[in-house]
């Protein structure tokens, strides 16, 4: 595709996005976030568990979405958004204000195990740079995967981050297996720490 064209295409994703995060999270200054939420399982009984927290669920599919939307309609949780979307995109879309405060989970993502394709991993530099940016000071990156290549590719990335301190005395804040994690034999766990 012609740099031009992705370029436009972006520009059309972030022109419909912002209007829909504006009005999505209108006066909410302090927000919980899952990126790749799935089907919406983990972030529901998150929801559900933390009525006094915003929480909001990102993912490139519309479909789970759906299905995300309709399990937190159907237990009537009015503190959790499902918004489709790319991440860098997001963070750039986001209102000026909004800071993410507590906890910003990245749950089993795709590994992209083959070398050619690691530019594609969401836990890279420039990522976590733009994240941190929307992150308040002591919102903890939350981060697991079954790929333990990935994870230790994780580790190191976020312990030489300037803005992330690797925190592995930080207990996991919430448990509730995501579809990823009942399929997986096994699986790591990491908390980083916006400095």
């Amino acid at each position: 595709m012609p740099l031009a064209q992705a370029e436009a295409i972006r520009q059309s994703r972030f022109d419909a996005l912002r209007p829909q995060l504006a009005t999505g999270l209108q006066g909410r200054a302090r927000v919980t976030l899952e990126i790749g939420c799935g089907h919406g399982h983990f972030l529901t009984a998150y929801a559900q568990t933390h009525p006094d927290e915003f929480c909001l669920g990102i993912d490139l599919l519309a479909d789970r979405l759906a299905r995300a939307g309709r399990k937190s309609q159907r237990l009537g949780l009015t503190n959790v958004a499902w918004i489709h979307a790319e991440a860098g995109l997001l963070l750039t879309a986001l209102p000026d204000d909004l800071r993410f405060a507590g906890n910003i989970f990245i749950l089993f993502p795709d590994p992209w195990p083959k070398r050619r394709h690691w530019k594609h991993r969401i836990v890279r530099s420039d990522f976590l740079s733009a994240l941190a940016g929307k992150a308040g000071q002591g919102a903890r990156l939350c981060f697991r995967t079954d790929h333990a290549p990935y994870f230790a590719a994780a580790q190191e990335t976020l312990a030489s981050h300037p803005d992330w301190r690797l925190s592995p005395e930080e207990a996991w804040p919430f448990e509730q297996p995501t579809v990823f994690q009942s399929r997986a034999d096994d699986y790591q766990s990491c908390v980083a720490l916006r400095r």
